[in-house]
């Protein structure tokens, strides 16, 4: 068994797929390791540190014609300027394993069941406790809190947390996270450790207890909220009477706050739009949000993905990719995470696929030429 880790060419993607630590136990599984030169080298791991854990370091035209595995951050397909080669190289029966934004990139979907490849899709592992160790959504989620309150912080024209000095008191900021899902309560976590006096907003009533855990206060708006939850514990997408309500209700908390951090996004679906451009107008100059959402369209109405803008003195910015600006630690949790599915996959250092498993039926999305994941089918109208 051979498993082919690629160098990255999605633009700005920096992450790999394997790290060296993760190495050895895909060797103890009965895999030999090729690694394309330089795949690793964005994310601080050298073909050196690969090679000492016994991976064979290849081109990229060796990789994808040895390997049975491919394992990738954006899996094939999903990058239409670069990717014509790479369609081009996979064989029939390959299994390719990646982030293929599988409910929204048709085309991805499309390229990927012409080339006759398994094709499983992370991001469609099902929340269950037995995939945790898989669940590259909320490993990455996690990051991209973080990370986004010191964006925050970064650009405010003031400091987060309160200061006595001789030359006065610095009071707090005041930061409003808007989701509490994985990202939105590491980055509770992180603006708290940085001194500033932070609120959470959420859909869903029962994430109240992990907000205040956090040392956060947690807004509380007069909505109806019970249907606000699937069944996996993701925010689900309300009708637009709902959205107007608490847009309404929300202009005065947002108001009162410095930063504004949000996270809302529901899976496969355009993100709600909870900041409108008179909310945005109502905030204080020199206020931030920083709108992790910028990629499934934003939850400010004056988001830009990949851009800052400026808006009645506020500052918008819409990062993309957030957790490959921290590629070494992202690249290290998702190759666990990859790994881990991977393994599922092996019984007796064999290739063996077991579709009855929950968590490789509902993350398989191509096999033998056509499309299989039904939810892949009805999200694109295939």
């Amino acid at each position: 068994m051979i498993v082919g880790i690629p160098k990255e060419t999605f633009p700005g993607e920096n992450r790999v797929a394997i790290v060296p630590a993760t190495v050895p136990s895909l060797q103890k599984a009965g895999f030999i390791v090729h690694l394309e030169s330089g795949a690793g080298l964005d994310a601080g791991f050298p073909d050196k540190l690969y090679e000492d854990q016994g991976a064979v370091i290849s081109d990229r035209a060796e990789v994808f014609e040895k390997a049975n595995v491919l394992l990738q951050i954006r899996a094939v397909g999903t990058n239409p300027e670069t990717d014509s080669n790479d369609i081009g190289a996979l064989k029939e029966g390959q299994i390719v394993i990646g982030l293929i934004d599988a409910l929204t990139n048709v085309d991805a979907v499309k390229s990927l069941a012409a080339s006759k490849v398994k094709s499983f899709a992370l991001e469609l592992v099902p929340r269950i406790t037995r995939a945790q160790a898989m669940d590259v959504l909320s490993s990455q989620a996690n990051l991209a809190g973080y990370k986004a309150t010191l964006i925050a912080a970064d650009s405010m024209p003031r400091i987060f947390p309160m200061m006595m000095t001789a030359a006065g008191t610095i009071t707090p900021a005041r930061v409003l996270v808007i989701g509490a899902g994985v990202a939105g309560l590491q980055a509770i976590a992180t603006a708290n450790r940085l001194g500033s006096i932070v609120s959470a907003y959420d859909i869903r009533p029962a994430v109240k207890e992990q907000v205040q855990s956090l040392g956060a206060k947690f807004v509380e708006l007069e909505l109806e909220t019970s249907e606000a939850e699937d069944k996996g514990g993701y925010a689900k997408a309300m009708d637009e009477e709902f959205y107007k309500k608490q847009r309404e209700l929300m202009a005065k908390v947002v108001a009162e706050n410095d930063a504004v951090i949000s996270t809302a996004a529901i899976p496969g679906k355009k993100a709600p739009i909870l900041i409108t451009e008179e909310m945005v107008a109502g905030m204080k100059p020199g206020s931030v949000i920083v709108d992790l959402a910028a990629e499934s369209g934003g939850n400010c109405e004056a988001t830009v993905a990949g851009e800052t803008v400026f808006k009645d003195g506020v500052k918008i910015i819409g990062p993309v990719n957030v957790p490959s600006s921290v590629p070494y630690h992202a690249s290290q949790m998702y190759a666990k995470n990859i790994a881990n599915l991977l393994l599922l996959m092996v019984k007796d250092e064999e290739l063996n696929i077991d579709l009855e498993d929950e968590i490789l039926k509902e993350s398989l999305v191509t096999d033998g030429g056509n499309v299989v994941n039904d939810r892949v089918k009805e999200s694109l109208s295939l």
